[in-house]
């Protein structure tokens, strides 16, 4: 996927607002990207939409009173915090966050959109990202990862041994769950969050060590711990008995 420099994140109900900031940003040369728009054809949805997050340079967060009602945008919020990207709220109704949203957004810069009329608060939202997007510094970076230089560096060991030791860390590491528990594993947590759970599932496998772990690590996704634990208990018995 293509760099852009802004995200939208926004809830259904201010769909006309998300859309009129996307023709401001994009007249002043800032390219965007929003759903549904540019999910690309016959693309998996959630996947796509975590992509363009990690592809971005700053999220603009459209927030509203319905924002805290937005499971959906929690969870891009909350991915677009842990790759470390700007988030900038866009407060369009005077409202707070709710508590889920507090813990994502009490350290960022906010924009305040009201009273109308909207037109000026476009204009500063616009000024506001062309001088971020300029600056070093102040939107995301990607680090270029440093290769050391080739040569034993630790005292005692031999370069064969360092080439052991190297290989070992080469090794895949081994699944952490079958094919078949990965996808009962989506079915259960689909019923929770929908479409999104299947490219959550994948993604905390890569790092979980056991199918116990990668449990755990799911039910972090659920808002309540009445769901987390209806959860948990449905997927008991994935992976007793073979199952």
């Amino acid at each position: 996927m293509k760099s852009h420099d802004v995200f939208i994140s926004y809830s259904q109900s201010d769909r006309d607002c998300a859309f009129e900031i996307v023709a401001r940003l994009e007249s002043r040369d800032i390219s965007v990207w929003i759903a549904p728009r540019d999910v690309e054809p016959s693309a998996d949805w959630a996947a796509d939409i975590i992509d363009a997050i990690s592809a971005a340079r700053v999220m603009v967060l459209v927030f509203s009173a319905s924002t805290n009602a937005s499971a959906q945008v929690r969870r891009e919020v909350e991915r677009a915090v842990s790759k470390g990207l700007v988030v900038l709220p866009f407060r369009i109704e005077d409202v707070l966050p709710s508590k889920s949203l507090e813990y994502f957004l009490s350290s960022q810069h906010w924009l305040d959109a009201f009273p109308p009329p909207r037109d000026p608060h476009y204009e500063r939202l616009c000024a506001f990202l062309k001088a971020a997007l300029a600056a070093p510094g102040t939107a995301q970076t990607r680090e270029v990862p440093v290769v050391a230089p080739a040569g034993p560096k630790t005292p005692g060991l031999s370069p064969d041994a360092l080439t052991q030791a190297a290989a070992l860390k080469s090794v895949p590491k081994p699944p952490c769950a079958s094919p078949e528990q990965l996808h009962q594993l989506e079915t259960e947590l689909a019923r929770y969050i929908g479409p999104v759970a299947k490219h959550l599932v994948r993604q905390a496998a890569t790092t979980a060590v056991d199918l116990p772990q990668l449990k755990l690590s799911l039910c972090t996704e659920l808002d309540t711990e009445q769901d987390r634990k209806k959860f948990l208990s449905a997927c008991s018995r994935i992976g007793v008995s073979g199952s």
